[in-house]
Parts: C-alpha cells; sequence; structure tokens
C-alpha cells in the first residue's frame, strides 16, 4: 500500500515536470498542458466520495486490486496517447482510480493493522504519498528528460502493477460494509463530527500547502534565488515529511487521535509562524532558513494519520471508507485554494503575507480541531472520545 499511494501521488505531481516536454510534443502551449494538472485535481477531488459511497460495501483488497489495475491502464494509455484529449481522458480515468486507491487504502491499513498499531500503519502509508515529493516526482521527471514523457508514464504504471501485485499477495481481507440503504451510506456527508474534521483538513492543508507552492519565491526573498538552494530545500521537506508522517503514526497510537491532532496542528501554526518571522525579520542566514523548513515539513506532513484515525472513529467502521473519501476531498479542495489565494497575496501584498496567512488558517484549523473526538463502535453508536476504530 506504501508502493500504491507511492505511485498515485508520483502520477498526480510528476506532471507538472514534463509539462514543457508534453506541451511540444502534442503541439500545445504549456498553459494548455498544465489543465492536465487541474483536471487530475478536480476529478479526484470530486471522485473519491462518489467513488467510496459506491463501492463501500465491496471488499477492500477487491477494490485495491481493480483500482490499482484499471490505473495501470490508464497510465499505460496516456504514454500511447496520441492527442491532447485522448491524454487528457488517460488523466481523467487515472484521477478516478488514484482516488479509489487511496480510499481503499487508508482503509485497509486502518481496518488491518493489529490492536494498538493504527496509526502507525496509517503512517505507512503516508509515507507512500510523503515519498513521492523526493523520490517519484525527482525521477519521474528525470525519465521524462532523459527518455521523453511518455517514458515516465510507463514507469508510474509498471510501479502500479508491483504494487497491485503485493496489494493481490498481502494484503489482509477487509469485507465491505453489510447491505444499507443509500441514506445510511451517505451518513458521513450529514455527520457534524466528519464534517468538522474534514473543514479542519482543508483549513491545514490550505495553509501548509499554500507556504509549499511558494516556497521557492520564499526561499529567494529570505537568501537569495539559488537554484541549489531551493532544490536542496526542496528534498529537505520531502525527507523531514517522511519522519513526520511515519512520526506521528506511533504519536497518534500513543497519545489517541485527538491529542496527536492538536498537538501536531499546534506545532504546525508555531512554524508557519517562526518562518514569518524569519522573513520579516530580514536574516538572511540559509542554515537558520533550512532549519525552518525542516521544521514545519516535520510537522506539515505528520497530519494525515492523527486526522484520519479521527475520521475513522467519529464515522465508524461501516462508513469509514467514504469517511475517508471526504477528507481526501477537503485536502484536495486546499490545495488548489492554496495555490490561487497564495498567488493572489503575493500579487498584491508580497511574499511575506504568504507565511502570514498560512499561520491564521493552521491557526483556525487548530481552534476547529476537537479536544475529545466522538467515537462510534461497529454499529454506529457514539461510544467514547479518543478510541480509535480497528
Amino acid at each position: 500500500m506504501f508502493l500504491a499511494l507511492l505511485a498515485t501521488a508520483t502520477d498526480e505531481f510528476v506532471i507538472a515536470g514534463v509539462l514543457p516536454a508534453v506541451a511540444d510534443d502534442l503541439d500545445l502551449s504549456v498553459a494548455a498542458a498544465g489543465q492536465l494538472v487541474t483536471v487530475f485535481a478536480v476529478v479526484y477531488a470530486v471522485g473519491a466520495p462518489a467513488l467510496s459511497v459506491l463501492l463501500e460495501r465491496t471488499a477492500k483488497r477487491t477494490v485495491l486490486c481493480a483500482g490499482l489495475l484499471l490505473f495501470v491502464l490508464a497510465n499505460a494509455a496516456a504514454a500511447l496517447a496520441p492527442g491532447y484529449w485522448f491524454l487528457m481522458g488517460a488523466r481523467v480515468a487515472a484521477a478516478l482510480c488514484a482516488a479509489v486507491v487511496a480510499s481503499a487504502a487508508f482503509a485497509t491499513a486502518a481496518a488491518g493493522a493489529p490492536a494498538g498499531e493504527q496509526g502507525r500503519y496509517l503512517g505507512v502509508v503516508t509515507a507512500g504519498m510523503t515519498a513521492a515529493l523526493f523520490s517519484g516526482v525527482p525521477l519521474g521527471s528525470w525519465l521524462g528528460g532523459a527518455f521523453g514523457w511518455r517514458a515516465t508514464f510507463w514507469t508510474i504504471a509498471a510501479v502500479g502493477a508491483v504494487a497491485a501485485a503485493g496489494v493481490l499477495a498481502t494484503a489482509p481481507a477487509v469485507p465491505g460494509s453489510a447491505p444499507a440503504p443509500l441514506r445510511e451510506r451517505l451518513a458521513p456527508l450529514r455527520d457534524r463530527a466528519v464534517l468538522r474534521l474534514v473543514t479542519v483538513t482543508f483549513l491545514a492543508a490550505s495553509g501548509g500547502l499554500m507556504f509549499y507552492t511558494y516556497l521557492g519565491a520564499y526561499t529567494a526573498e529570505v537568501a537569495g534565488g539559488s537554484y541549489g538552494l531551493l532544490s536542496f530545500a526542496l528534498f529537505l521537506v520531502g525527507a523531514a515529511g517522511l519522519v513526520g508522517a511515519l512520526s506521528s503514526g506511533r504519536a497518534t497510537d500513543a497519545w489517541g487521535p485527538g491529542r496527536s491532532l492538536r498537538r501536531v496542528l499546534a506545532g504546525h501554526a508555531f512554524t508557519l509562524a517562526l518562518a514569518a518571522g524569519l522573513i520579516l525579520s530580514g536574516i538572511g542566514n540559509r542554515y537558520v532558513l533550512l532549519a525552518v523548513i525542516a521544521c514545519w515539513a516535520v510537522f506539515a506532513w505528520a497530519l494525515t494519520p492523527p486526522v484520519q484515525g479521527s475520521i475513522l472513529a467519529a464515522a465508524g467502521p461501516a462508513a469509514g471508507m467514504t469517511a475517508l473519501s471526504l477528507n481526501i476531498s477537503g485536502l484536495y479542495l486546499g490545495t488548489g485554494v492554496a495555490a490561487a489565494a497564495g498567488g493572489a497575496l503575493i500579487g498584491t501584498l508580497g511574499v511575506p503575507c504568504v507565511p502570514l496567512a498560512a499561520t491564521v488558517l493552521v491557526t483556525l484549523a487548530f481552534l476547529l480541531s476537537p479536544s475529545a473526538p466522538r467515537t462510534k463502535g461497529p454499529a454506529g453508536r457514539a461510544v467514547g472520545s479518543n478510541a480509535v476504530c480497528a
């Protein structure tokens, strides 16, 4: 499942690194080719909850294997695309498959984890997404430059195939939910506790990814526009983020998802405030800059295990996959808002306002996060506060 999330996250982000080559080969403007990124994100965000509702009753291993195999075919189709609209259709198909795979992977990790280790398992799956930032995406971009952009999609398809084989051989047999009316399967969309946590994810993602999206402009403003410095900073974000995701999983098991979530959000807001203070102070030391970025990345990528654990506890096992897919939608909508709002801030008020605005958004997420999340048992009844459904 780590490999599955590595493949799907790489597929999402890597297109940005091969956009000029795609535009060149298909005789497009870079702006038109850029819509391949937008369409993938929008389809992913909308498709995740819709498909999860339809597939909630299907065994999770079946969903994972079928989703990965279709994901492999979609990327093979992208590699063979004769024109723009064919490639767009392949990207839409890949986004739908990636949305299903991510929701099912998190649900499987949570349900199949040994007692008391749910957070650690969620952390490992999350680490697949994080590892894509400093391994899959750079490698895919390099392959695109060395062998053409089609080689990138062939490679992603190959990783997806290996992940499908691994899931088929090793994934636990997690059954689908019991037959239930559509109204019950849609319950997470009306559940205030679940929607509150999805809003927390949206706010935290908007703030954290706003800072990440414009990290290049931030590092240039603080310590000059060295390409080497930015490259190392991006690598540092990925490495520190991986540490954050894995550590957060263990912390979630030790403290419970509610307490862990609030501590992660508090640390995230504090490190963003440090980033704002650094750019406003005029200190141009690159080592201080890298230290602040590393600390921020640990907390930024530590969000998923505790928030996923909290959502699973609030929704109950019967609607876990649907609830998790809603959270993924919140994450992707936050990504879209981050890029648009950060660009507007830089255009009107300047780069220093980006970490300030990000601090405000993550602080709002902290204030909104419940200190003792409601927990549902198998029958859907509220049974406690910080327990995690297995």
